[in-house]
């Protein structure tokens, strides 16, 4: 039987935002709360780099570097040396909230959404950071925003609100949201839903916070088949390797620490994944 492979350590508090970098040959990966930014090389090696404040994710930039969402908001970031400016805060009245979750769409765009860091107030929403460096708020209000990811042809977003247990979808029509739909709603059994990313084959896999599992449901919102894992808290996954046929996974054991595996980056194995291959992360073209 093919086995869930461990990349990391247990013990990140809130492991999250993966993302594959073909440049660095690499996964990206996060840990929120303890301000770390974290590499798995797929030659084995690891590397961290710790940040003044909450770290959401980063995302590759054409021109070299990343854009990082941190509590304070978007970012420019090299790593080497580590250099972080700011670029901007998306909600200056609320000093509370941090960017939590982020995708680069076909133009080059970010679309990033945010919470309330104590998860005491609805006042989350979803942004758009533009290649000028403008943003916009582009929906809302959201009590955990979470996601995104887009179709292959980007003609669609999925987006969630795991305070609500919803995920909704959206068209894309020239460049802007519009036809915003509640694609499903979790039953509570299932935990909340967490990141999520697409294959190739039209496939949207989510991550389940609480069962420990990860599912890839049909555009049509029916489940396909789900993974367990071996940690419950499940935050994140995405797919990585030059053919994009391995998937890895984020965990977190915040408020668990019974669960010995909790904050593990994990690795699927391409036969667990039934031949489905996943889709090159865009660039940030700012």
């Amino acid at each position: 039987m093919t086995a869930i492979l461990r990349r990391s350590a247990p013990g990140a508090i809130l492991g999250e935002g993966p993302l594959w970098s073909k440049r660095d040959q690499c996964v990206y990966w996060v840990d929120i709360l303890s301000h770390n930014l974290h590499a798995y090389y797929l030659s084995g090696e690891s590397k961290t780099w710790h940040f003044p404040e909450p770290i959401g994710w980063v995302i590759e930039r054409a021109q070299g570097g990343f854009i990082a969402g941190l509590m304070s908001g978007f970012a420019e970031v090299t790593l080497e040396p580590l250099t972080i400016k700011h670029i901007a805060t998306p909600y200056p009245h609320e000093p509370e909230n941090r960017l939590n979750d982020a995708k680069a769409d076909d133009l080059g765009r970010i679309w990033a959404g945010s919470m309330h860091k104590p998860i005491t107030k609805v006042s989350g929403a979803f942004y758009r950071l533009n290649t000028d460096l403008s943003w916009q708020e582009v929906d809302g209000p959201y009590k955990i925003a979470n996601g995104p990811t887009f179709s292959a042809d980007h003609a669609t977003v999925y987006h969630t609100d795991t305070g609500k247990n919803e995920i909704y979808v959206f068209d894309v029509i020239d460049g802007e949201l519009a036809n915003k739909t509640l694609w499903l709603t979790f039953p509570e059994d299932w935990g909340g839903p967490d990141g999520m990313t697409t294959d190739a084959q039209g496939g949207i896999w989510i991550a389940h916070w609480g069962p420990g599992r990860v599912t890839r449901f049909n555009p049509d919102a029916t489940v396909d088949f789900s993974i367990d894992l071996p940690a419950k808290q499940i935050t994140s996954l995405c797919f990585a390797g030059d053919t994009l046929d391995r998937v890895f996974v984020t965990s977190a054991a915040e408020g668990l620490p019974e669960d010995r595996e909790g904050g593990t980056l994990f690795e699927i194995p391409a036969p667990l994944l039934r031949g489905h291959t996943g889709l090159a992360p865009q660039q940030f073209k700012g």
